[in-house]
Order: structure tokens, then sequence, then C-alpha cells
């Protein structure tokens, strides 16, 4: 369900734009993001900050779109939050020496500290790729195509990137294993026949 909150004003986006136009869907991507908003905080009480640098970066990219009824603003959005996003990790690390990605997920994830720094830099490299990967397709190809990859190829290569970063986390989530009886303590071994006996019962 989160997913589909975080995805869904591309998704409102990508239809506005294939039924009407660039403007029209930029408007509607306004007023989605801010029901986006509004939905996380009366469900979970509270925003994100970096939900809140999405709305104000749609905003004021949007909104000069609109103002100025030039697309060249919409097509430099996704750039300037991945760029924002990933100077905000760059920042946290050499200003506030603060690994912001372990202060967000440290009740999520337990890892070793050199797990993190491969994380914020992996996050790091990623959303600089994605933001020159943007301005490329923006720059080359036309409205159509680049909408086209907004959706498809922003969503799609965000999917393999968090596999391939879950498979890298995955071998330092250990399952615990269940303490061995010993047989040779007698206590020992009539406790864990009463435990068994209970858990059956």
């Amino acid at each position: 369900m989160k997913l589909f909150v975080e995805f869904f004003p591309i998704v409102i986006f990508f239809i506005a734009f294939k039924v009407f136009d660039i403007y029209v869907a930029t408007a509607v991507a306004i007023g989605v993001t801010l029901l986006q908003i509004a939905y996380l905080k009366k469900v979970h009480g509270k925003v994100e900050i970096m939900q809140w640098v999405s709305l104000g970066v749609i905003v004021i990219f949007g909104g000069a779109t609109l103002l100025f009824h030039d697309n060249t603003f919409i097509k430099w959005k996704p750039t300037a939050l991945y760029w924002l996003m990933g100077a905000s990790l760059l920042a946290g690390k050499y200003i506030f020496k603060r690994n912001l990605l372990k202060t967000f997920m440290k009740d999520q994830l337990s890892l070793p500290e050199h797990a993190w720094g491969v994380l914020l830099w992996s996050w790091v490299i990623f959303l600089s790729v994605m933001g020159c990967l943007n301005i490329y397709v923006a720059s080359n190809y036309d409205l159509d195509t680049w909408v086209n990859f907004k959706l498809f190829g922003g969503i799609g290569l965000m999917l393999v990137f968090a596999i391939i970063q879950g498979l890298y986390l995955s071998r330092f989530i250990k399952e615990e294993e269940p303490p061995q009886k010993s047989m040779n303590d007698p206590i020992k071994a009539d406790s864990s026949a009463v435990s068994t006996d209970t858990k059956i019962l």
C-alpha cells in the first residue's frame, strides 16, 4: 500500500498527459501530491522530510511550468529532486557528520557500520546517475518519450536498484537459531520438555 501511495502521483501524471497535455498533467501532479501529503498526515500522523521536499520541488518546478507555459521546468523536476536528495546525504555525512540513512532506518535495519557506509554511497551514486539520465532523455528525445521514461524507466530502475540493494543487505540479516538442549543437564532437559509440552497443549 505504501509503495502504491509513493508512486501514485507519477501514475496520475502519466495518465493525465496521455489524455490531455503536459500542462494539465503538471497541474494534476501538483494537486495529487498535495492530496498524497494530506493522506499520509491523516493516516500516519506525520510526513517524512523527503516527502515535504518532493512537494516543494513539484510546486516550484510545476508552478514555473504553468506560469511560463514552458515544459522545460517540469522536465528538470526529477533531476532537481534526485540531486537534492543526494546532496542532502552528502551534507549529512560531511557537514553534520551523520549517516542520514542510518538515522532514519536504524529502527528497521541492524547493520555493521561499513554496511551503512556502502548503503549511503550506493544511494548517492544512484541518485546522481538518475539525475543525469533524466536530463539526457529530456534533452535528446521528444516529450512523449520523456514521460514514458519518467514512469517506466524511473520506477523500473528504482526497483532494480532496490533488488540489488536487498541482495547485498541480505548477508547481514541472520536468522536466530533456537538454543540447543543439553541432555547432560537433567534440569535443563526437564525444563525443555515441560516447555515443549506446554506449546503442544
